[in-house]
């Protein structure tokens, strides 16, 4: 018994210990990483998938006529007076889209700037409105202009 409590008592044990302690704990924290990023990953991909289903488009048909128009527009621009466009939507309104500094803007699937968005320009502007009756867009999204 007492050659029991010398060994835990020595240096050596304990640095042994406190090691194998560091190492496991390392490797929970390794294991949550993974597990994080898994669920951060599959996330992605069942985005991905679904991405038709998500914003209201139907497959095999042009956005125009399936986009929902809650909280943005769709459609081309008839102005642009940076920091906002004006963007006629479907049936004919004219739709005041605010672009602010944290709105990405993409076309297909390049970065793009608002000094790039142009008059004719066919667009789809995600975002949420304003008091002034304006369109504060998170995403606009430049597309090709749909077939009639």
């Amino acid at each position: 018994m007492e050659d029991i409590k010398k060994v835990f008592e020595s240096k050596v044990s304990f640095r042994i210990l406190l090691g194998i302690g560091i190492a496991i704990v390392a490797l929970l924290i390794f294991s949550l990483g993974v597990v994080v990023g898994f669920h951060k990953a599959s996330f992605g991909r069942a985005w991905e998938e679904n991405y038709e289903r998500n914003f209201g488009l139907m497959p095999n048909r042009p956005p125009l006529d399936n986009f929902p128009n809650a909280s943005g527009a769709t459609g081309k621009i008839i102005k642009v007076t940076l920091p906002t466009i004006i963007v006629e939507d479907r049936n004919n309104t004219e739709k005041v889209v605010l672009i602010k500094d944290d709105t990405q803007i993409q076309e297909m699937r390049a970065v793009v700037t608002a000094n790039d968005l142009k008059i004719d320009d066919f667009v789809i502007v995600i975002g949420t409105p304003n008091t002034q009756g304006q369109i504060e867009a998170k995403l606009i999204r430049i597309m090709p202009a749909p077939i009639n």
